[in-house]
């Protein structure tokens, strides 16, 4: 799609709820292409409104002059804890288009959409919209976007979000969801591999970084390599896409697995790897811990046939 701004679309009023990892750099980009941009988050960024931007007190004083908000908080939860109270975005909110950018339950997006629709009179239409592509993609306007809602509010959500990648419409509201739940699992096994075949190259004498570029040009290669090379290299985890989030993201998809009827072979293997993730205090690493975790492990126990057996880990 596009990434210029129709007419329509550059005369909304838009906001940005929620500057974190994600939030800032979208918000950057988003204010760059428009110009105008109303923000609001926890912590205020002097730097945005710097560059232009208007600072929001409150969620509330955020949605009153706002046509659009763009929700990038963590889950469903930190949303309702915005939505809600005095201060809150339904109590400064016209007609208002939520766009939920955040990775969450497509039964927990829909229901909350129903709900505000009948709450408001049907002046809050509901978009979701999660993204893939990390920091980096966020920084660069590369963005893969998820749109998930009634057509005329996703072509819309659609033009607003151009500026930070490529959005696209995949169906009704929750879509979005479903489809970064397919996302993340694929993530998730492609990062579990990716650390322990770190670890058992390093292991065996082999250089990471010339691996990893032979590799990379082979189907082994994947734009989440090229992220994550140097953190693989050099077994820097310091976080950018944080490892704990992914527990959640991986039961969303879980969900998803048992509405459509399907039994996952690789999906609870995943789960239970980010879970020993966490328990092992590394929730707040970057997702290319799987390479410390694999480290840490205890070696495996050799069997009668010469195989290596596990010794009563997750794996």
């Amino acid at each position: 799609m596009s990434t210029s701004l129709d007419d329509e679309t550059a005369s909304f009023r838009l906001g940005v709820l929620g500057l974190g990892a994600m939030g800032d750099p979208m918000a950057q980009r988003l204010l760059a292409a428009r110009g105008a941009l109303t923000v609001h988050a926890r912590s205020p960024r002097p730097d945005l409104v710097a560059a232009g931007a208007t600072w929001a007190d409150s969620p509330r004083e955020l949605a009153a002059h706002s046509d659009a908000v763009l929700v990038m908080l963590p889950d469903l939860p930190q949303l309702e804890s915005a939505l809600a109270g005095g201060d809150g975005l339904l109590a400064g909110a016209g007609d208002l288009l939520l766009l939920i950018g955040s990775t969450s339950s497509p039964t927990g997006v829909r229901a909350l959409a129903e709900r505000l629709d009948a709450e408001s009179g049907g002046r809050i239409r509901v978009v979701d919209c999660p993204v893939s592509g990390g920091v980096d993609g966020a920084t660069a306007g590369t963005l893969s976007i998820m749109l998930g809602g009634e057509p005329d509010a996703a072509a819309l959500a659609a033009s607003l979000l151009s500026p930070c990648g490529t959005p696209v419409h995949l169906g009704p509201l929750g879509a979005g969801e479903v489809a970064k739940a397919c996302n993340q699992l694929v993530v998730a096994a492609t990062i579990t591999a990716l650390g322990e075949a770190s670890e058992l190259a390093a292991r065996s004498g082999i250089d990471l970084e010339t691996l990893w570029t032979l590799l990379g040009s082979g189907y082994a290669g994947s734009n989440l390599l090229t992220s994550r090379k140097e953190k693989l290299t050099t077994g820097d985890d310091s976080p950018s896409g944080i490892a704990e989030y992914m527990v959640k993201d991986l039961g969303f998809a879980a969900d998803v697995a048992s509405a459509t009827g399907i039994r996952p072979a690789l999906l609870p293997t995943l789960r239970a790897i980010f879970d020993e993730i966490v328990d092992a205090g590394l929730g707040d690493r970057d997702i290319a811990v799987t390479r410390r975790l694999t480290a840490a492990r205890p070696p495996a126990k050799p069997s009668h046939d010469g195989a290596g057996t596990d010794s009563g880990t997750t794996l």
